[in-house]
Order: C-alpha cells, then sequence, then structure tokens
C-alpha cells in the first residue's frame, strides 16, 4: 500500500484497533458462522458413540491449529504484496523477483521501474538455483500462472457458495424453531402434521430473501459494512463462547482432553469411507482462512493477525469443544441432535439464538464476497479477467473496492445454489472442494515464495510443502469422496470461471503480440510528411496504444488514408505493473518521439493491481503537466534525471509541485474558435472534439510569470504546447476486430472466439480512463491470431 495520508496510518495503534474492529465484521463473520453447519452437515447415523465425537473433535482442533492459526495467521500473512493479500499477490511477488510473468509487458518499462526502486537487499538480488532453473524451463512459468488462475476461480466459487450454506444453515434454524412451536401448540395431530410437512418449504424461499439483501448492501463498501457488522459477530462470539463453556462444564468437561492427537489415530486407523466422508464437513471449521488473506488489502496484516490469534481462535475452539460435549452425551436424542442449535440451553436462548444466527449468517457471508471483489480487480488490472466496472470505496484504502455486475452474478449463482440443491449437507460439499482448493494453491505459492522471494534454503520450502500439502491432501480426498453430492457443482463453476480467465488471457496475450509484430518504427511517421504532404492541425492528439514503442499499426492505417495529425502528438500506453500500487512521483515515463520541432511525445502510463485508474477526471491534466515538466527538465539538467539511453525520463503528479506550468481552474461555459473548414477531415472531427460541457471546470495552464531562467526555446516550446491544449484535444483509439488465423486448431478457436464475445460485451473501453464520446476517435483494425 502507498503511503496514506497523516494521521490514517497503519501502523498507528489507534488504527490497528480500528481495523481489528472492521475486520470482525468482514473477515471473521465467516469463521465466526461456521459453528452452525460444521457438526450439522454430518449426517445423524454417522454418529454412534461419544469416541467418535472426541476423534472429531481432535481433527477440529488440529484443523485450526494447523492451517489457520500456524499456516496462515504466522506464516502466509507475512507473504503479502506491500499489504495485498491472496493468489494474484503472491504470484506478482514471483513476477517481480523470479522473473516468471506471462502477462503482456515491454521490457523497457519494467527496467525503468526497476531503477526508480529503492536498493534492494544482496538476498533478493543474488541468483539462487531455483531461480535458474525456473528461467530454463519455461513450462514452469505457465505452471504458476494456472496457480494463480486457479486460486482466483476457487475464491470466486467460494464467494457465491459461502452466502448459500451460510444463510440456509440459518433459515433451517427457523424451520425447526416453527416446528417445535407447532408440536407445542398444535393439538390436532392432522394439523400438526400438515403444518409440519409444508415447513419444510420456508428455508429457500427465507433464504433467497436474506441473500437478495445481503447483495444489495455491497455497494455501500467495506468501511461502512464493517462498522455495521463488526458489533454483530461481537455479539455473536460473546453468545456462543458463553453457550461453548457452558456444555462444557454441564455435559462433559472430559472434551478438553480428546485434543490430544491419540484421537486422530484412532479415528485414522479404524475409519472407513462413510466416517471418513465426514472430514469434509470438518474442514469446513477453517473455512475463512484464504478469505482472511484475501482480504488483506482492506485492512493491516498486524490487525488481521490479532484479531484472529486473540479473539476469534479461543472463542471458536471454546465454542465447538462445548457442541462436542452435547453431542457426545446426546446421541439419537433428536433428528438434528448434531446441530448448534440444539446445545443451546433453553427456549428463550433458543429463540435469540435463531435470530441472531439469521443477522451473523449475512455477516458470515461478508468475507468471501469482498474476497471476490479484490481477487477479480487483480485479475482485471493483469489482464486475466474481462473489462468490468471497479468501484473504489475508499479514498484512503485502495484496495476497498465494489464491482456492481460481478455482486449480480454472484448474487444470480448464490439463489441457483440454494433453489437447485435446497440441501446444506451438498452445497457444504461444493463449499468444501471449493476451500481446500484455495489451501492447496495458497500452499504451492507460499513454498516458492520461501525458496524465490525470501531466498531461504529449498529444503524448509519443500517441508512447508510436504507438512500442509500432505494435510490438504487428506481433506482433499474426503472431499473428493462426495463429487456427486454436491461438489460437482463446484467443478462447473471452476470450468466456466477458468475458461472465461483462460480465454481472456490468452486473447490479450495474442492481441498485444499482433501490435508489437505490426507496429511501425517512428522514422516512418517522422519522415512521412515530406513525402505525402501530411497537414498539422491545431489541437491535441493522444494516441492511445497497447505497445510503449514505435507506432500502433491502427494509426498508421489511419495516417495512410487521412494524411493529417495533431499540432502536438502525445503516444499514450496503459502499463499494469506486478505491484499493488506505482508511487505517484514513479506514475509517468515521459519520451520524446523525433526531433524537437515535431512536438511529438510519448507518455507511459504506469499503475498497480489495485491503483485506481479508471474515472479519473484530472487524467489529460496531468499528462499536459507532466509533459511541460519534461520539457523544462529536459533542457536544464538532462544527464542527471535521464536513463542512460535517454529515451525516457521519470516524471511524478506534477500537477502538485511542477514548475513550467501554473494550472488555472477556469468555468468554461462556451468556445470559439476559427479554424479552415477545408483542410482535412481531421480537423473537423477534432473541431466537433473539443466542445466542452456546459459549466464543466477546466484547468488551463500558463507559464510561470516569473522564470528568467526558463531558456526562450523551452518557453516557446511550453506555450506551443498550451495553445494547443486550448485549440482542443481528441483521443485515437484503434477499435479491434480479432479473427482466427486459417488452419488454427479448434482449441483456439473456441479461445478465440470466446473472448471476442467477451471483448464486444465489456461494460468498460480497453483504455484505463474514461474517454469523453465527442472526443474519441476509433478507427477499425483487424486482428488476426
Amino acid at each position: 500500500m502507498p503511503p496514506l495520508t497523516p494521521p490514517f496510518k497503519k501502523g498507528a495503534w489507534k488504527n490497528t484497533l480500528l481495523f481489528s474492529f472492521q475486520s470482525l465484521g468482514v473477515i471473521y463473520g465467516r469463521m465466526s458462522i461456521a459453528p452452525i453447519y460444521v457438526f450439522g452437515t454430518i449426517r445423524p447415523q454417522d454418529i454412534t458413540s461419544p469416541d467418535e465425537v472426541y476423534q472429531l473433535f481432535s481433527f477440529l482442533f488440529w484443523t485450526l491449529t494447523i492451517i489457520s492459526l500456524l499456516k496462515y495467521a504466522t506464516i502466509v500473512l507475512r507473504a503479502n504484496d506491500d499489504g495485498e493479500g491472496g493468489p494474484f499477490a503472491m504470484y506478482s511477488l514471483l513476477c517481480r523477483h523470479a522473473k516468471v510473468s506471462l502477462f503482456p509487458s515491454d521490457r523497457t518499462s519494467d527496467d525503468d521501474l526497476n531503477g526508480c526502486e529503492e536498493e534492494a537487499p544482496p538476498a533478493i538480488r543474488k541468483e539462487s538455483k531455483a531461480r535458474r532453473a525456473l528461467k530454463r524451463h519455461r513450462g514452469s512459468h505457465f505452471v504458476m500462472l494456472f496457480l494463480a488462475l486457479f486460486g482466483a476461480c476457487m475464491i470466486i466459487g467460494d464467494g457465491l457458495i459461502t452466502p448459500a450454506i451460510s444463510v440456509l444453515s440459518a433459515s433451517e434454524g427457523v424451520k425447526r424453531s416453527l416446528t417445535d412451536i407447532a408440536k407445542r401448540y398444535v393439538s390436532s395431530d392432522a394439523k400438526q402434521s400438515f403444518i409440519i410437512k409444508h415447513l419444510k418449504y420456508v428455508p429457500v424461499p427465507f433464504a433467497c430473501a436474506i441473500l437478495m439483501c445481503l447483495f444489495m448492501l455491497q455497494h455501500y463498501g467495506t468501511h461502512k459494512i464493517g462498522f455495521i457488522f463488526a458489533p454483530i459477530v461481537i455479539v455473536w462470539l460473546v453468545f456462543i463462547g458463553s453457550v461453548g463453556l457452558y456444555n462444557i462444564v454441564k455435559w462433559d468437561h472430559q472434551i478438553i482432553y480428546a485434543i490430544s492427537p491419540l484421537y486422530m489415530y484412532r479415528f485414522i486407523r479404524k475409519t472407513d469411507v462413510t466416517c471418513w466422508r465426514a472430514l469434509s464437513s470438518i474442514l469446513l471449521s477453517s473455512a475463512g482462512s484464504e478469505a482472511m488473506f484475501a482480504d488483506l488489502g482492506h485492512f493491516s496484516t498486524n490487525s488481521v493477525k490479532k484479531t484472529f490469534s486473540f479473539l476469534v481462535y479461543p472463542i471458536l475452539l471454546l465454542s465447538y469443544a462445548g457442541q462436542a460435549a452435547f453431542i457426545a452425551k446426546n446421541i439419537g436424542l433428536s433428528d438434528s441432535f448434531n446441530h448448534l442449535g440444539e446445545s443451546v440451553p433453553g427456549p428463550i436462548f433458543r429463540h435469540i439464538f435463531i435470530f441472531w444466527s439469521l443477522i451473523v449468517s449475512v455477516v458470515g457471508s461478508q468475507a468471501t464476497i469482498t474476497a471476490t471483489f479484490s481477487i477479480i480487480n487483480q485479475c482485471v488490472a493483469l489482464g486475466c479477467f474481462p473489462r468490468v466496472k471497479v468501484i473504489h470505496t475508499s479514498d484512503r484504502i485502495n484496495g476497498q473496492v465494489y464491482i456492481p455486475d460481478v455482486n449480480w452474478v454472484l448474487m444470480i449463482l448464490s439463489l441457483t445454489a440454494v433453489i437447485g440443491f435446497h440441501d446444506i449437507k451438498q452445497i457444504a460439499n461444493a463449499t468444501s472442494l471449493a476451500i481446500i482448493g484455495g489451501m492447496m494453491v495458497t500452499t504451492c505459492l507460499m513454498s516458492l515464495v520461501i525458496a524465490l522471494y525470501w531466498e531461504k534454503r529449498m529444503g524448509i520450502a519443500a517441508c512447508f510443502l510436504i507438512f500442509f500439502g500432505s494435510v490438504e491432501a487428506m481433506y482433499l480426498s474426503a472431499c473428493l469422496m462426495n463429487f456427486h453430492k454436491g461438489a460437482w457443482y463446484l467443478v462447473a463453476l471452476f470450468v466456466c470461471f477458468s475458461t472465461i480467465m483462460g480465454a481472456w488471457h490468452y486473447g490479450t496475450r495474442k492481441k498485444y503480440e499482433f501490435d508489437v509484430e505490426n507496429k511501425v518504427s517512428m522514422q516512418w511517421l517522422t519522415d512521412l510528411s515530406h513525402g505525402l504532404g501530411v497537414s498539422r492541425v491545431p489541437g491535441i492528439g493522444f494516441i492511445c496504444t497497447d505497445v510503449i514503442s514505435g507506432l500502433p499499426a491502427f494509426f498508421s492505417h489511419f495516417i495512410t488514408n487521412l494524411p493529417a495529425f495533431h499540432q502536438v502528438l502525445i503516444f499514450v500506453s496503459f502499463t499494469s505493473m506486478p505491484i499493488p500500487n506505482v508511487p505517484p512521483t514513479q506514475r509517468y515515463l515521459i519520451g520524446r518521439v523525433g526531433p524537437k520541432e515535431y512536438r511529438i511525445y510519448r507518455c507511459i502510463v504506469r499503475h498497480g493491481y489495485c491503483d485506481q485508474v479508471r474515472n479519473t477526471g484530472d487524467f489529460e491534466d496531468q499528462i499536459i503537466s507532466s509533459i511541460g515538466e519534461f520539457i523544462s527538465i529536459e533542457e536544464n539538467d538532462l544527464e542527471s534525471v535521464c536513463p542512460p539511453d535517454g529515451r525516457m525520463m521519470i516524471i511524478g503528479n506534477s500537477m502538485l509541485g511542477g514548475n513550467a506550468l501554473v494550472p488555472v481552474t477556469d468555468h468554461e461555459g462556451t468556445t470559439s474558435q476559427t479554424e479552415s473548414v477545408g483542410e482535412t477531415a481531421l480537423c473537423a472531427a477534432a473541431t466537433t472534439s473539443i466542445l466542452p460541457t456546459k459549466g464543466k471546470k477546466k484547468v488551463k495552464f500558463a507559464l510561470p510569470p516569473h522564470s528568467p531562467k526558463m531558456r526562450v526555446s523551452v518557453r516557446k516550446e511550453l506555450q506551443e504546447l498550451i495553445d494547443a491544449r486550448d485549440s482542443g484535444t481528441a483521443y485515437f483509439m484503434g477499435q479491434s476486430h480479432v479473427r482466427v488465423r486459417n488452419g488454427s486448431n479448434f482449441l483456439k478457436k473456441i479461445l478465440v472466439r470466446i473472448y471476442v464475445f467477451l471483448n464486444r460485451n465489456c461494460r468498460e473501453r480497453p483504455v484505463a480512463v474514461s474517454i469523453p464520446y465527442a472526443a474519441l476517435v476509433e478507427v477499425g483494425m483487424v486482428y488476426t491470431v
């Protein structure tokens, strides 16, 4: 994360407490709601003796301890990418430090950014055996990208299944409560059986209504939702912790001894296929561990770790122990003796439990929904997901985002799971598979981070992989046994999401490679005016292109047919870097194309996968100001600020402290301009594109009033830049039409056609900023891949 504006610093203890409070409502609601369905999703007939309950609780204790506490809270949270978590954050670490990136990028831009970073420790720069092995085997690069995409798909799948299981499990409690009321107050056996028969249809519509309300709350953002949900989770934790302590004291305090690993050994020694399947339900106790890491960008590492270690973890163990103690002494007492609601003492407390569990079920879904938004935001920025509208809900924390399109898709798929399955056990099987899939991806990537980024011995990375991988492989085998009982739904979702992400990444990469192969040298443009009589029209032309060197093919096609371009030409490229945030002081790379008298510039805008780059209203002003700063610095102190090759120069946000151009805000109504009508069609397009919106604030620029040290040539070039801006601006962008090359195989045809379909239906433009339609000139270009 970039430095926050004072006094909002993540290191301050007050803000750590604030983040800890908010994290309870966003992250730990998922873990807190798990006691409702962990033991409840085990079939009652599979629990036949107290010793089996002790064995299952022993597995539960060590699962929470080994996976949630040791793996995630102690180790994995340290592998954050400057405060960002999730599989793509770990993959971005490997891309930067092990050079395994497969994202479309240009080496020049990467090298320039690396040259601007702080001095790296010798241990990071050292070329290890593992890095050399990765460089030799390019296939390993694809494996690592597949792991990142697979982990993202698991988080997305978990984000839509978790709301279904959380809300439906709480709605089941409402059905049981109404059933008890019917048995108690309805005297007629016929009416009683009629009511009980129809009560089984209550949970599904009840859960659907709650789910719709939950997803409608998402647009308020993490900050507000965290403050709303945190008190609810705190009350819930106190409640289930008190009930757990009560049950331990009343029913069976010997449950404490079940934490011994000896009970797990007994379970493994005598277990059969039916009992082994129950481990998939025990895995649900660690649900939320992956979201704890994926949601890290919304909070701070210190707050997330301490909140779990000192509050959530002990209270959850107390609750599970109390529930196990109750089940061990009440086996077969009722049809639902293994549900948490049955262990709540007294009818009054049971009604309170049912009411509060409904509220907490909404909170429990928030962690995975938030994690889904975070992971998709990273995928979009890195070119692995179709362009969707991303709304940053916080001006101070870039990681807090809301994605409307994804939100409604998640709601529809969650409702589909509830209506289609209407059985909590089958939904739990799909949830368990999503959880273990995400955990295994994290284990694999974490072992690579230990070896490649932390520069530890290969033996340490291997021990991490073997130890946690063997534990997770055990749970994976239990989840796969339930494939035909609901887990297939997660596999179907994975195939769908992975196809979308894979096709988009493939199409984006092939399109970029086509641009690079078919770009034209800048010498062609600078020499063109002498051969074809190219006209220069007043104004500024922004050429939006993916390539950061040379001339894009669509623009050369445009110039060949309409030989004219603007007085000032700026080639703008947006480069997504595999880092969370690019500091404002290193945001822009500015360079000159051709001789000075041509007034052609290149601007590379670099952004991280968490930066807010869309809907930036002052983007044009920042580019103009940065070029003005470049012109001033280039003339005065060229050698000290330029790279050795002299091509590009790093310019920060000069709107905040530039000396070359002085911004002047003016309320603009209408403008009048005089231009010859018959120059070219481009001149007419440029003239119509600069009509401003009435009443819109426009930043104008002026030269500094007192600048005796500024040379005459610099003042002249800056004045020409100001005059061109006053004449108007136009944006040129290629309208791509992707086609499959003849003779391509079936798989390639499918991927390209899916990419074309997604590209046509994207809600956002290819460029990273919003361009007014009146100022946009699109040039059609056929891409054959």
